[in-house]
């Protein structure tokens, strides 16, 4: 047999080379197809899992009915008695029927809310990956809900967007498609604008365009309509009558979108755009008295249920039980904006004011302004605003609170009550009365209200603390001054992160009141949802400082009512304490102002407390070079007194208890252990009649002790604040024979001090021009 030869045998290896290519070829090409089979399976089972998940979601969805597409899910309002005394959004609506509804409304809607509003079914698909994109590749964010949607979301479900769950997502789409089979487009739309929200308590276009323009909804222009119909993206923030320029920019978008949707001609555009957004605008008016009185006290509750759940009292169909005690803020209410109490000198003269339980920090009566204008709704709450000056009221939590506090000063401690200059400047520190007392007690120094020993208590203790001691009364300055020992000025004009207010104030003085713990101040007590859960609301106390600090503050500031600057606070057999506050006019401001009278100052306060309450009240114009004067600056006074009274007729009036960590001698208090604690130790003394531990010889009981040496002048601050501790003082300056109120001091600011809180010492006759102490 031959044999074969090589080349003959190659053709047989090539043929082998080619299968084996082959095999490896579909050994490749199976591998991708594998990973694609794992891939597509594995999508398979993640859609399955999302239609199960979708269809868990929506098993206990709500069922679709009438009521709910109808009715505005207003929120009840209750007093502390469980009252109801306001139901938002049940009294400023009518409903609309579609044949009322202009077709430049529904283009209008349909063009800024919802371009294929007629195309889908309910959820739109494009929609949702456009708003997709838009928020991956944009610092705005943009919503993929239709119309539907929106209905279904006020109807249904919390607006919040902490509250934008998947399962609520899910129902939301689920509850809009069978909305869709249900109902026709104009019924869906007709729904929609009865009810939407429009600012000003108002439901409801229909009822918007009457109470707004006085007329209804087919006899408005394209440019109210087009106001209108972009207002409940955010109705407060687009309200006309607040908010003119957003409320242009908004109406302007829209009539925009309803350009490019060929719902307008460019000639309608171009006139409607070029429309005052607030002509024809009517004033707002409110039928209902109730209302007014609470007014101030609402616009809180509905921030602090905002900040503290996210919900919209508007739409989430609420029931929010407040701590509003009814009967004082009938009482407060009255007794500021009648002449039944109090004598006022004009009808402009302002008036805030905040009562608080001092044990839970509650907030129980509320009032920030006089002869609020009845269109007014929810209007500026001046209780809450930090734009005026406190004045004097500062003193207890920015310099002698502190000083007991960090440095266990005594009531009895001597500081000099001498010529001082702001440290590191020539500036002086003036008094009220451009004179000085010498050597006198921290008692008599904050009871009559002296300015000089409190910068130098302040300068003591260091800004550093005394922020400290500011932040856990819940107050705080963005960049502290020495002129804050004696003013509550601050560098951001009403900032409610900085500075103080009659809230703030009430909250800090609560502290002093029930023996160092702060509460924040609570307008909201319990909230009961749709479905009928419900949330608590308690106000956590913390400690705000030392016993034997609030005891001793509290033992001063009850002789501020008794002998100080604030006896026109006093209420026969009351155990009270309190601190009066005003404050100054600049030497620019002076130069503006004439007057015949010559004491004017801008803001007068008083805060005072009682075992039960906390009371802060300021008064003051809203025009600051209307003057306060001496016609009017015991009104801060008078408005505590009256309502005090009041709210304490109905509960205990004790004295507080006198704590462990305090001795007293004689008449004055030592924090027990401290270096300066005299030998002689005495029982403490009770409150007789309102006055706090006086003989019959007006004077005060003390053990014998060497008299401090005079005072020396200094005309520059020392290094140290000049603060000595003897035993005791031997005796105590004396008031006038017929206890009459001194002016109360206030604040000087370096660099623009006009000396004298509580009354400029400049003359003035016969409207001639104010000019400040010769000290400045």
């Amino acid at each position: 047999m031959a044999k074969t030869s090589r080349s003959e045998k190659r053709p047989k290896k090539a043929a082998r080379t080619k299968k084996g290519k082959m095999k490896r070829s579909k050994q490749k090409t199976g591998l991708p197809i594998k990973i694609l089979t794992v891939i597509v399976g594995f999508l398979c089972l993640v859609m399955l899992a999302g239609v199960g998940l979708f269809f868990f979601y929506v098993s206990d969805a709500p069922k679709l009915t009438e009521k709910a597409l109808e009715a505005p899910a207003s929120s009840k309002f209750f007093d502390n008695s469980d009252t109801e005394f306001e139901d938002l959004g049940a009294e400023k609506r009518e409903t609309a029927n579609a044949d009322e509804i202009p077709q430049e409304l529904d283009d209008a809607i349909v063009s800024i809310e919802d371009r294929r509003f007629f195309d889908h079914n309910g959820i739109d698909p494009i929609r949702i990956v456009g708003s997709a994109i838009h928020n991956l590749t944009n610092d705005t964010v943009q919503g993929g809900s239709t119309l539907t949607q929106q209905l279904i979301k006020l109807s249904y479900f919390s607006t919040d967007s902490s509250d934008q769950t998947l399962r609520r997502k899910a129902q939301e789409a689920w509850l809009a498609l069978k909305l869709e089979q249900q109902k026709s487009k104009q019924d869906i739309l007709t729904y929609y604008i009865n009810k939407v929200y429009m600012a000003n308590g108002v439901y409801g276009m229909k009822t918007a365009a009457e109470t707004y323009y006085g007329r209804p909804l087919n006899e408005l222009t394209i440019a109210e309509i087009a106001l209108l119909a972009g207002m409940p993206q955010a109705p407060s923030a687009y309200d006309p009558y607040q908010h003119a320029d957003a409320a242009k920019k908004r109406r302007n978008t829209v009539l925009y979108t309803m350009l490019e949707n060929n719902k307008i001609t460019q000639a309608e555009y171009d006139e409607a755009s070029a429309a005052d957004v607030q002509a024809g605008l009517q004033p707002l008016s409110t039928d209902n008295e109730e209302r007014r009185i609470s007014d101030n006290y609402m616009k809180e509750v509905i921030a602090e249920v905002e900040r503290k759940t996210g919900k919209d009292v508007y739409t989430d169909g609420l029931e929010i039980y407040t701590n509003l005690d009814m009967d004082a803020q009938k009482q407060l209410y009255d007794i500021v904006n009648t002449d039944m109490y109090v004598q006022y000198p004009d009808e402009e003269l302002q008036v805030a004011a905040t009562l608080m339980d001092v044990n839970t920090g509650k907030v129980t009566a509320q009032i920030g302004g006089r002869n609020i204008a009845s269109d007014v709704f929810l209007g500026n709450n001046l209780a809450v605003s930090t734009n005026r000056d406190f004045g004097s009221t500062v003193k207890p939590i920015t310099d002698y609170g502190p000083a007991i506090e960090y440095d266990q000063l005594s009531t009895g401690t001597y500081i000099q009550d001498a010529p001082y200059n702001y440290p590191g400047t020539k500036t002086p520190v003036m008094n009220w009365d451009n004179s000085y007392y010498g050597n006198i007690t921290l008692r008599q120094a904050l009871y009559d209200s002296r300015n000089v020993p409190a910068v130098k208590l302040f300068d003591q203790v260091g800004a550093d603390q005394v922020s400290e001691f500011l932040g856990k009364l819940g107050i705080k300055y963005e960049d502290i001054q020495l002129s804050n020992a004696i003013s509550s000025n601050t560098q951001t004009l009403d900032n409610p992160e900085y500075g103080v207010s009659s809230e703030k104030m009430a909250a800090a003085y609560s502290a002093f009141a029930n023996g160092g713990t702060y509460y924040e101040p609570q307008y909201v007590s319990r909230i009961v949802y749709p479905d009928g859960t419900e949330e608590t609301f308690q106000s956590e106390g913390e400690k705000a400082m030392e016993s034997y600090t609030a005891y001793m503050i509290t033992d001063i500031l009850k002789d501020v009512i008794t002998q100080g600057t604030g006896t026109n606070a006093r209420i026969p057999s009351l155990i009270q304490a309190g601190k009066t506050g005003t404050s100054n006019y600049t030497a620019d401001e002076l130069a503006q102002i004439t007057t015949n009278y010559g004491s004017v100052s801008p803001d007068v306060t008083f805060t005072g407390y009682t075992t039960n309450y906390a009371m802060s009240v300021w008064t003051g114009y809203n025009e600051k070079l209307t003057p306060i004067t001496s016609q009017s600056n015991m009104i801060a006074m008078d408005v505590y007194r009256e309502l005090m009274e009041y709210v304490s007729a109905s509960v205990p009036n004790v004295d507080w208890d006198f704590p462990d960590d305090v001795v007293r001698v004689g008449n004055e208090l030592y924090v027990k252990g401290a270096t300066d604690v005299p030998y002689q130790q005495t029982p403490s003394y009770s409150y007789n009649n309102g006055y706090n531990n006086y003989n019959n010889n007006n004077g005060y009981t003390v053990p014998s002790a060497t008299t401090p040496d005079d005072a020396e002048e200094e005309t520059t601050p020392s290094a140290a604040p000049d603060v000595t501790t003897p035993s005791a003082p031997a005796t105590e300056p004396q008031q006038p024979s017929d206890n009459t109120p001194l002016p109360d001091p206030g604040t000087t600011t370096p660099g623009a001090g006009t000396g004298g809180d509580g009354g400029n010492t400049g003359q003035n006759q016969g409207g001639a021009t104010l000019t400040p102490p010769a000290t400045q």
